[in-house]
């Protein structure tokens, strides 16, 4: 199952890619070229500097973007889907188990940088599209802040009624945008055609060989016109390989490329335009239409990477990487879209905390850079163990590959590390908060898990048992949920042991996740027959899909096994974890887990199950 949009034309997907994939790296203009003649870079606007950081632009577009990602990355799909998650799973599936824990390390460092991308995302596009309203009069300037905090707060406070109808705009929106950003450059070009002498390499190289250090430093500048270039990777799921393509290179590349050389022009003729040389393109009449426009622009941006973030906390709760919480559908027809009301309101306070201590989009590029490139690290490293393992490229290749990308990635990081204290610390911070929650679900179930087993008892002696000492039956069907695929279930124990009977039917059920997004229908439901009266059934599920109780149900009378969700009842455990003694930092991490437990969401609940069919009992475990 995939999204409906691809099921129409292709123009239409094309449109709808331009909207969504391309909303944040196509706000890139608003912001990068001045941040390159930051005073923290020193650089003054003359002929060999302006060519140089156009330069570097240039082919950062051509080898980061079109080559690397367009070309490379989206070949590493898994079943047309996309993201970080989604090549950490592929990229663990045939390699070697001593490499099996450096990827999924890699690949949840790369999930925590993209939290961190998502906080600041929204927070530096709006700021930097209002301070428009600066350059149109400096009388406006105390009110940029304000209606950024309003702008912000609007768009949180509609993800809960879903985008779909006001996502219908994006594209239309998003096509005037890169427009709009063509014509002003090209308007400026034409004034001086000599900048496209911009496009040799060798500018970039003569930059560097006159600077040095500080060439260096600018790199962490120079990135911005990256950012976002993760969204073409993680939303290929609902638009596929060809629509995201053709808008790269149709439309949202040459529009970047002419509103990138388009203000060089302009500061070759004007040096000081430089304090915001995008809306020093436009003429004074056109300002405030343009500040309206770019707003719009980054509100579509900034929904585009929380949306991502929605689908990538989908997949890591689906996945095991997270604890269970509410998601709700908020389209009929779209599967992606999705709402987490608790992400949400997370991301809300997080990005009005930055938009208030950062204040300025200018202060905020310090900490934007340093995700983005520790992301597209670790995309490399990830991507190549695919080429390796997956597809089977020879190992030279395969090396040669890996030191090509990284000669571009490692640079890139490297600068942005170097304004750490500047603010590159908070999405460092926020990406290590969300890799230890990761990590500490992740492991701390397993052991969970493995304790919950060795607790049990065997299902083959149990149903032996069974047969030798028949306890009494009552009417109806009782079907237990296991966490695990061996062993009895705990509830089934103790209901035996404590009240000393079993229903007719007696139907122990688990359900299963794949790492792929969607599995086909007669996938979904294994039935297996056990003793007479017992059973056990596997619900198996995409990271896309939803587990429902009833839509087992609904299969398992297909297969020939009838239920009557009335006439059944189902026994859960619920477990009071136990902390034993560790280390000082095993202990952090066991109370972590059991704060984490305590606000999950509840079995019943994540499997839609109703809540007066539930009989819960508890089981003390230690871990």
């Amino acid at each position: 199952m995939m999204d409906t949009h691809n099921k129409q034309p292709l123009p239409a997907i094309t449109l709808a890619a331009i909207g969504v994939v391309y909303g944040d790296i196509g706000t890139s203009p608003l912001y990068t070229f001045k941040e390159c003649f930051s005073p923290h870079i020193g650089l003054q606007p003359t002929q060999e500097v302006v060519f140089g950081f156009l330069s570097l632009i240039f082919w950062s577009l051509i080898l980061v973007v079109s080559l690397k990602y367009l070309c490379l990355v989206l070949r590493a799909d898994n079943r047309g889907e996309g993201g970080i998650l989604t090549l950490m799973s592929l990229a663990g599936r045939n390699t070697p188990p001593n490499m099996t824990t450096l990827l999924l390390i890699l690949g949840l460092i790369g999930g925590g940088f993209f939290y961190g991308e998502v906080v600041i995302t929204p927070a530096m596009s709006v700021l930097s599209a209002l301070e428009g309203l600066e350059v149109a009069t400096p009388l406006l300037t105390p009110y940029i802040l304000p209606v950024a905090i309003g702008v912000l707060t609007g768009l949180f406070f509609i993800q809960k009624h879903g985008t779909a109808k006001v996502g219908r705009l994006f594209g239309p929106v998003m096509l005037i945008w890169f427009v709009s950003l063509g014509l002003l450059g090209a308007v400026a070009i034409v004034k001086h055609p000599q900048i496209l002498a911009a496009l040799n390499p060798m500018w970039g190289l003569h930059f560097f060989a006159a600077n040095k250090w500080i060439a260096f430093v600018a790199l962490g500048s120079v990135v911005l016109a990256i950012t976002g270039v993760e969204a073409l990777y993680a939303d290929m799921g609902h638009f596929g390989r060809l629509p995201i393509r053709i808008a790269w290179f149709a439309v949202v590349l040459p529009a970047l490329l002419l509103n990138y050389f388009g203000q060089g022009a302009l500061l070759l003729q004007n040096p000081q335009a430089v304090s915001n040389p995008f809306f020093n393109l436009a003429p004074p009449w056109a300002l405030v239409p343009l500040v309206i426009l770019a707003t719009l622009a980054t509100v579509i941006a900034s929904q585009a990477v929380i949306s991502g973030v929605f689908s990538l906390t989908r997949q890591a709760v689906r996945l095991g990487y997270l604890p269970g919480m509410t998601i709700k559908h908020t389209s009929e027809s779209e599967a992606g879209q999705i709402y987490l009301p608790f992400i949400n309101w997370m991301l809300f306070v997080a990005v009005l905390v930055v938009v208030v201590i950062f204040r300025e989009s200018s202060n905020l590029a310090a900490a934007y850079g340093i995700a983005v490139t520790g992301t597209m690290v670790i995309t490399s490293l990830l991507v190549c163990s695919v080429a390796r393992y997956n597809w089977d490229w020879p190992p030279l290749l395969v090396r040669v590959v890996l030191v090509c990308l990284l000669i571009i990635d490692v640079p890139f990081f490297a600068a942005n590390v170097l304004k750490l204290l500047a603010g590159g610390w908070l999405p460092l911070a926020l990406g290590c908060i969300m890799f230890t929650v990761m990590a500490t679900w992740k492991w701390e179930r397993f052991l969970l898990f493995r304790q919950l087993s060795r607790m049990s008892m065997p299902l083959d002696a149990f149903i032996l048992s069974l047969n030798k000492d028949k306890p009494a039956r009552v009417p109806g069907t009782a079907v237990y949920m296991a966490r695990t695929q061996h062993g009895v279930p705990l509830a089934l124990l103790h209901n035996l042991k404590h009240n000393k009977v079993l229903h007719e039917r007696v139907v122990i059920m688990s359900f299963r996740t794949q790492d792929v997004p969607y599995v086909e229908p007669d996938q979904h439901i294994e039935i297996e027959q056990l003793s007479d009266n017992f059973w056990r059934i596997y619900a198996t599920y995409g990271f896309h899909e939803t587990p429902d109780v009833e839509e087992v149900f609904r299969r398992c009378t297909q297969k020939g096994m009838p239920f009557n969700l009335m006439g059944t009842s189902f026994f859960l455990s619920r477990e009071t974890l136990i902390p034993q003694r560790r280390s000082f930092f095993a202990m952090l991490r066991v109370k972590l887990f059991i704060l984490l437990s305590k606000n999950s969401l509840r079995a019943n609940d994540f499997f839609h199950i109703p809540a007066n069919r539930v009989v819960e009992l508890g089981v003390q475990v230690e871990c």
